[in-house]
């Protein structure tokens, strides 16, 4: 859905009913692809409110993304991006399948 280092925007949703601070995230398609954590929340909708934010997708990652942020004009930059996980080999045979006789 996002590249490592694609900008991705951060919006307040001060009438959100599950949580008043929720900041949801969405793709530089406008796609929206989650939420910041509740404990990041108030902070992060506070800076929307008083400076600029600048937000980019870092990586996927079991939980949902990992997303860089800046604030007051600054850019975000990636950081370590962790290895990718290698796939398994393809067996050099496909054994038949023993049926019962």
């Amino acid at each position: 859905m996002c590249e490592p280092g694609e900008p991705v925007e951060l919006r307040a949703e001060p009438n959100n009913p599950a949580d008043e601070h929720a900041v949801a995230v969405y793709s530089c398609r406008g796609i929206q692809i989650g939420y910041v954590t509740t404990q990041r929340a108030p902070r992060i909708a506070k800076l929307l409110r008083e400076t600029e934010v600048t937000a980019i997708f870092q990586h996927h990652a079991a939980y949902g993304a990992v997303i860089r942020a800046a604030f007051g004009g600054e850019q975000p930059s990636l950081a370590g991006l962790p290895s990718p996980v290698e796939p398994e080999p393809e067996p050099e045979f496909w054994p038949d399948p023993d049926w019962p006789d």
